[in-house]
Order: C-alpha cells, then structure tokens, then sequence
C-alpha cells in the first residue's frame, strides 16, 4: 500500500478512493472565467483541480480563485521557482513541479522549506517530453527506466531537504510505455502515484489510450489518483476518468449503462436511443445497471442483471426489470417510460 497524503480534504493514497482530477484550460488570471470552469467541473465530478502558473498574474489569482470554489486547488509550475512560492502563500493545496526545468538545489530546497512549513504535498511530475538531456543519453531513448530513474532523483532531491509529502507522476504519450513505467516505479517505491497518459489526444483516441493506460493499470491495483487528458472541454475528461474507474470496479455510483451493439435482428432505431439514454443519465449517482437491448432474443434473458431495461420491437418495446417483463409501449414512449421507471428506483 503506498503512503498518504492530503491535497486540501481529499486523501490520496493509503487505501484512499482513486480521486478524479482535471485541469483548466482558462487564462489563470481569469478569475471569472477560470472559477466557473472550476464549478463546472465540480459539478461534474471533480475532486481535485490544477491549474497553470505560467507568469506573476497567474500566481497572484492563486488565492482569489481559491476563496471562490470547494475542491482542492494544484498549481502547475515549471521553470520559475519563485511562482511556486508566490502559489504556497497564497493557500493553494499542493504544487506540481518537475524539480529538473526550476534551477538548482538552493531553489528546489527554497520550495520544499515553504511547502513543509504549510503542509502543502508536491507532485513530482515526470513526462517523456521533458527527460534530462543525461538520462536520454545515458538509456538512447525515452524508457521506463530512465523516466523511473528521473522521478526518483527528483524525490531524493527533495528527501535531502527533509521534505517526504510527495505524490509521483511518470506520463509519455506512449501506452504501453507509460504502463511499464508506472509498474516498475510501484515496485520501487510507496510514494502514491497519479495517473495519466499524457498527450492522449481528442476523444474518440484519447479515450481509448486513457482506458487503456490508466485503466490497465487501476485494474493491476496501481494508482491513487487520475487525471484524463482529452484535447476537449476539460468536464470530458471527468466523464471519461469516471466511466474508466467503473469500469475497474473502483467507483460503484453511478449509472452502469450495457447496450446491444445491433445486428439483422434490431427493428428500432436503437443506436440515437442508446445516445439519449446515456446523456440524460450523466448526472445520475443512483448505483444501479441499465439495458438498451435491440429485441427480445438479446433482451430481458442476457441483460437479466440490469435493475430497469428496455427491449426494442418493431415500433414497440419491452420494459423490463431484472429479466421480468413489465409491459410493453410504443417506441415513440420508450424512452420516457424508461426515464419514469429509473426515477422510482
């Protein structure tokens, strides 16, 4: 089991939940639009935040966006130290830093003192785009190895100035290169690790390579918290980090849809009806499985588990709960009378 820390309230690591994250894509000084964003996201099921402190303006929001919203609040710093500190007096819950792009010991020590002195955890944050020059040349290439190596110099870094809140992070865009090396790096240290397949694209792939990476890895008992990288609305990748930790049977709350994929047999226009469902059900925490079957030979019998299912005909359908037939409507009503029977579970 790794160690525990706390970003704000939320626990990571330690037997903790897998916590969702996301970051904004808002200007940072954009305290009206950055703090929206954030709500929407909350909304949607975040439970940490990070947002990026490229300059002065960004940090001095830091504490404004942090009296306006309630989740936790990372600050993503690269290069200038100096913002990190900015960050840590104006309350945000945790830095993210890659210790190698912000100058020497005497910065990473300034850092780590202020962090230690607030209680604030730093990530460690590693990514195949930006390995030392040393480590490239010392492996030829970008490989577990040498990301594993960087992060753990990193944290002896910040070991040596008596600082052991630390969360470790070691993304590329590569799947199966980021899964070795999440899995050599559980096996060599107790740190909790945050999860990401960096770069994973727009959501039809990068959902894909998230559910791949990060819920592979979920599924081998690795990982404390997520974050999903989608090139879109940041509330996507809520959505997506949900549906990849229920699917690892992390999270039970939460609708559990199952549809047919269609065949000859399909006589109702189930794929647009299967979309619908999905959408209205978004927000829906009940912990229960729902069936949008095509017709009656994949219906009630093979989704018997589901708690409320439908079953398409030829311009009818089937209610049905736990296998048992309720009755049947017009397939105009299908979709509301499915809505109703939810509603009352």
């Amino acid at each position: 089991m790794t160690k525990r820390l706390y970003v704000g309230k939320v626990a990571v690591g330690g037997g903790a939940a897998v916590s969702i994250q996301s970051m904004c894509n808002t200007k940072t000084d954009d305290v009206p639009a950055t703090v929206a964003q954030i709500r929407a996201l909350e909304t949607a099921g975040c439970e940490i935040i990070r947002v990026a402190v490229p300059d002065v303006a960004a940090a001095e929001a830091v504490d404004k966006i942090k009296e306006q919203i309630s989740i936790p609040l990372i600050v993503d710093i690269h290069f200038n130290y100096k913002l990190a500190l900015m960050c840590a007096e104006r309350g945000a819950d945790a830095i993210r830093i890659n210790p190698g792009n912000i100058g020497g010991e005497e910065r990473v020590k300034a850092v780590a003192d202020v962090c230690r002195a607030r209680g604030i955890p730093i990530r460690v944050g590693v990514n195949g785009g930006s390995l030392e020059k040393e480590l490239l040349a010392k492996y030829g290439a970008v490989t577990p190895e040498a990301l594993v190596e960087s992060a753990l110099g990193h944290v002896q870094l910040l070991n040596r100035f008596d600082f052991d809140d630390i969360c470790i992070s070691v993304k590329c865009s590569d799947v199966p290169l980021t899964m070795s090396a999440y899995r050599l790096l559980s096996e060599r240290t107790d740190y909790p690790l945050h999860l990401g397949v960096t770069e994973a694209g727009t959501p039809s792939m990068g959902m894909v390579k998230s559910a791949m990476g990060i819920g592979g890895l979920l599924c081998m008992g690795i990982g404390d918290t997520v974050r999903v990288t989608l090139t879109a609305d940041p509330v996507e990748e809520i959505y997506a980090a949900k549906k990849i930790l229920q699917a690892a049977g992390l999270r039970k709350e939460g609708v559990n849809l199952i549809a047919c994929p269609t065949c000859g047999r399909t006589r109702i226009d189930l794929i647009p009806l299967a979309e619908e469902v999905e959408r209205r059900l978004r927000g829906c925490e009940k912990n229960i499985t729902v069936a949008v079957m095509g017709c009656a030979v994949n219906g009630p019998g093979e989704a018997s588990a589901a708690d409320i299912g439908i079953a398409g005909g030829n311009g009818e359908g089937l209610i049905f709960r736990k296998g048992e037939i309720l009755y049947k409507v017009p397939e105009s009503r299908l979709l509301d009378a499915l809505m109703t029977e939810i509603e009352k579970l």
